[in-house]
């Protein structure tokens, strides 16, 4: 005889989940799931690209006294800002890479930044500011040289020189730069703003690493 108290084993909950999935109720409920986070998928990607535009304007870069009194002021009248041609290159063009990746990482960094700027005060005044002028040009270097000065490149390129419209100085050295497998940062460090004292130096010690 069957025994008539023997039970089937009730199913796993992710085996019940699967069986509600595929109930009328369970469709619409999952279709609706979807939709929830599709939705909120875009809604946070919009949120997080506007932020991160947001923090990558000139306007942003200058909000603090010590970056819009010290670097933005030397920065005033240079070839990057006033130029014939009009093409103006601002802080985010030189200092944040575009690629995806890349400004990821600069934005990372970025943030350890407002550390120096709340906590230590390692730059709140233009004393010490021209304190740390030499260890923070020299970051900046030293990033340019190994990333091969990809934010210049975004403007400037060897490739695309016509060596016979340039002054003969530059016209030489562009091209003894070129035959020489050098990089922008090698030869232009204070482009855009006042050189520490002892550039040199630090520069060579930078160089000798690559």
């Amino acid at each position: 005889m069957t025994n008539s108290n023997s039970q089937v084993p009730r199913p796993g909950f992710f085996r019940r989940l699967w069986n509600w999935f595929w109930t009328p109720t369970g469709a619409v409920s999952l279709g609706m799931l979807l939709i929830v986070g599709f939705v909120s998928g875009v809604g946070f990607w919009g949120g997080f690209h506007w932020a991160l535009e947001a923090t990558n304007t000139e306007k942003f870069c200058i909000s603090c006294h010590e970056m819009e009194n010290n670097v933005y002021a030397e920065y005033q009248g240079t070839v990057h800002q006033n130029n014939s041609s009009g093409v103006r290159a601002t802080c985010p063009d030189c200092h944040v890479p575009k690629d995806w990746g890349p400004k990821m990482i600069r934005k990372i960094q970025a943030s350890k930044e407002l550390y120096g700027k709340f906590v230590t005060k390692s730059v709140s005044t233009p004393e010490k500011f021209e304190d740390h002028r030499l260890v923070m040009a020299s970051r900046e270097w030293k990033r340019m040289k190994r990333t091969d000065s990809k934010e210049c490149r975004n403007c400037h390129n060897f490739e695309y020189m016509d060596f016979t419209q340039q002054e003969n100085r530059a016209a030489q050295n562009h091209q003894k730069a070129l035959d020489e497998g050098k990089t922008c940062i090698d030869c232009h460090q204070g482009i855009a703003h006042e050189l520490p004292e002892g550039y040199l130096e630090a520069y060579k010690e930078i160089a000798a690493q690559f």
